[in-house]
């Protein structure tokens, strides 16, 4: 899972705590940790979703203003049969 400099830095710092993706096949697991260039993440949950059940707080969660943000993001992202929301946090230096 390829995660932008910004975003990592927000999980880091602890502002961001959800990440949404949509796939084909998934790259992470619950339980599983993910090497970055700011160090280990944890992956604390996944759970299939609907990008039309996000809700204002998790988009906020996920470092986004609200829904409408979210799905302005989501609009510029690859299609994917399966969408998932994930909970992460910052695990220190790897």
């Amino acid at each position: 899972m390829l995660l932008k400099r910004d975003l990592l830095e927000d999980i880091k710092a602890g502002k961001v705590d959800l990440i949404f993706r949509r796939w084909n096949r998934p790259t992470v697991k619950p339980g599983g940790t993910l090497k970055t260039k700011v160090g280990l993440l944890s992956i604390k949950s996944i759970t299939d979703m609907s990008s039309d059940d996000v809700t204002d707080a998790e988009a906020q969660r996920a470092g986004f203003s609200d829904v409408a943000d979210f799905r302005r993001w989501l609009d510029t992202m690859k299609q994917g049969e399966l969408f998932q929301r994930i909970e992460v946090g910052y695990l220190g230096e790897a």
